[in-house]
């Protein structure tokens, strides 16, 4: 799978495997992203190939999150609590159809004026 951002200065590139597909409803997602709902999917550290350098900021303490550095698309989310994948954005991907979430996360924090017409599993937290 391949992915970019808008103005495809940073791109990236995996083959999985996909540890989980999700979308998540927190407030730090949705301002990080300027949107009403994320959906961004794990992959091994190790398993991402970048082309192009993203930028790393620290949201707070233990969590990363790499953007490009010409026009600001987010492209990923690190964070201590998950050692093993890094969270791709899914939006990001060449074809997002590729990896429909499979839950929701972080449930207890969605807006009440968007509904989504799905019966996947709503997880108040990240512990799905």
């Amino acid at each position: 799978m391949k992915g970019h951002c808008h103005c495809e200065a940073v791109g990236f590139e995996t083959g999985g495997p996909v540890a989980w597909s999700v979308y998540c409803h927190c407030a730090d997602c949705r301002r990080n992203c300027a949107a009403p709902v994320t959906a961004f999917f794990g992959v091994p550290h190790g398993n991402v190939a970048w082309r192009g350098t993203p930028k790393v900021r620290q949201s707070s303490p233990g969590v990363e999150r790499l953007f490009c550095p010409d026009c600001g698309t987010p492209m990923a989310y690190r964070t201590q609590d998950d050692a093993v994948n890094i969270h791709l954005y899914t939006a990001t991907l060449d074809d997002p159809n590729l990896l429909p979430p499979q839950m929701h996360v972080h449930y207890r924090q969605h807006l009440d004026w968007l509904q989504l017409g799905d019966d996947l599993p709503k997880h108040s937290a990240s512990d799905g």
